[in-house]
């Protein structure tokens, strides 16, 4: 399992940095690595040594920058470094510039919880994608900017019961899919997606309920059968 993805603050006002701490604290997988008020703060904490953010959580209106200077400033040093922009600006063209920067997404003030979470959660998901394959085909790439959900039906992800969240179905999904004849045990699960073994085995469970997944024991020679969850597919292939 991947080990905690870094995020960095750019905030002046410390009571929006605050809950945006909160936020990002709530996701698995995410930990705060600081947070600063100015941009000249923000230079001095990449550029001293520390251990650079995977993420930087940017407000392009601060005190000390004009206009989208400290963006392009950590977009042109930085690169290896993911931006997420979270503002009160709703002006077209700052929209246009930061696009064209790469920016990983774009979230207007007052901050939507789930907005924030699903934002969080997808870009988890594109890291795993990215760090586990060679290459990708057509739909992988589709899914990774258009962040389709095309594994769980329209119908499915609008009636899901409390507890399942369609974002981390998708991904549990995708990554049976790759998995292939093998299937997982709700313990592998667990760690691939940084969650406990009782959240994976909820998930899989709802999948066996909704015929996308099914269960087969594995003997070994001493203790009990595992339990293993496969794809209908592929358990169908192989059976």
């Amino acid at each position: 399992m991947h080990e905690a993805y870094r995020v960095l603050i750019v905030e002046d006002d410390f009571r929006i940095a605050n809950i945006n701490r909160q936020f990002v604290e709530k996701v698995d997988g995410f930990i705060v690595s600081d947070t600063v008020r100015t941009g000249e703060e923000a230079l001095a904490f990449l550029s001293e040594g520390n251990e650079l953010p995977d993420i930087i959580l940017l407000d392009i209106y601060i005190p000390d920058v004009e206009d989208l200077n400290l963006f392009w400033e950590i977009r042109s040093t930085y690169k290896e470094i993911d931006i997420i922009v979270i503002t009160a600006a709703k002006e077209v063209e700052t929209i246009q510039e930061v696009v064209r920067g790469g920016v990983f997404d774009y979230i207007i003030k007052p901050v939507d919880v789930t907005r924030f979470e699903q934002m969080l959660t997808r870009y988890k998901e594109r890291r795993h994608l990215l760090s586990s394959v060679k290459e990708m085909e057509q739909g992988d790439i589709d899914a990774m900017f258009w962040s389709k959900r095309a594994t769980i039906p329209k119908k499915q992800r609008a009636g899901l019961p409390k507890g399942i969240d369609a974002i981390t179905l998708k991904e549990i999904t995708s990554l049976l899919k790759t998995e292939q004849s093998g299937g997982v045990t709700a313990v592998e699960l667990s760690k691939q997606i940084g969650t406990s073994r009782s959240t994976a085995r909820r998930y899989l469970e709802y999948l066996v309920s909704i015929d996308q997944v099914e269960t087969r024991l594995k003997y070994g020679t001493v203790g009990r059968p595992e339990r293993r969850y496969f794809p209908c597919e592929t358990y169908e292939q192989n059976d």
